[in-house]
């Protein structure tokens, strides 16, 4: 069975979601697979303590355990989970990659299938950016990105403002984030979780 790790960081929920999306996908396609979460910063709880949609999104992943390094090693393929803060990854994710150099030093995750799905305010708040930005310290670690046809998903030609990219699954939160995943957006991430499983069961077989 392949294994596919889903580490993710979510403020507000809506990462988290696309994460389950995700989740779902990659079982389907056979994958023994495992949601993590990126670990807070203790400073920004204390921040966004007074924040309930914040709040509210925390405890609702608080049975997800937390990522590790181990878990890295464990998987055979790995979809980051990566909103985005000003067109690129939150300090959060980028902290536990900078932490990971003990497997970049010793090649552990070279060869290893990766993608990326996202979330953004806007439309043009970082859905392309976002997930580009986050390929280039993938791809030191020697990680093979997989991104998300438009064979496979005509959603991505949709008028719509919707999410979605050649490069990445993805969701428009709203300004203010009171906008949830469209089914649409939901679709494209169970495929990117299948596609990711196909790949990694054939670079690990």
């Amino acid at each position: 069975m392949t294994n596919i790790l889903i580490p993710y960081y979510s403020s507000y929920g809506h990462v988290y979601t696309m994460a389950q999306a995700v989740q779902k996908g990659a079982q389907e396609a056979g994958a023994d697979a495992k949601m993590v979460k990126i670990p807070e910063f203790e400073a920004t709880k204390q921040a966004m303590s007074s924040q309930e949609a914040y709040v509210e999104a925390q405890k609702m992943q608080a049975e997800v355990p937390e990522a590790t390094h181990d878990d890295l090693k464990w998987a055979d393929g790995i979809i980051w989970g990566i909103p985005t803060r000003y067109g690129a990854m939150p300090a959060q994710m980028k902290q536990f990659l900078d932490a990971a150099g003990g497997l970049w030093a010793n090649g552990e995750l070279e060869g290893k299938a990766t993608a990326v799905f996202t979330s953004t305010g806007s439309v043009h708040g970082g859905q392309e950016t976002t997930a580009i930005t986050s390929i280039v310290p993938l791809l030191h670690f020697g990680l093979i990105f997989v991104g998300l046809p438009y064979g496979e998903n005509p959603e991505l030609m949709s008028s719509d403002a919707i999410g979605g990219s050649p490069y990445s699954a993805s969701t428009i939160a709203g300004t203010d984030g009171s906008l949830q995943p469209d089914e649409r957006d939901l679709t494209m991430a169970q495929r990117l979780g299948a596609r990711v499983t196909r790949v990694a069961g054939a670079l690990h077989n």
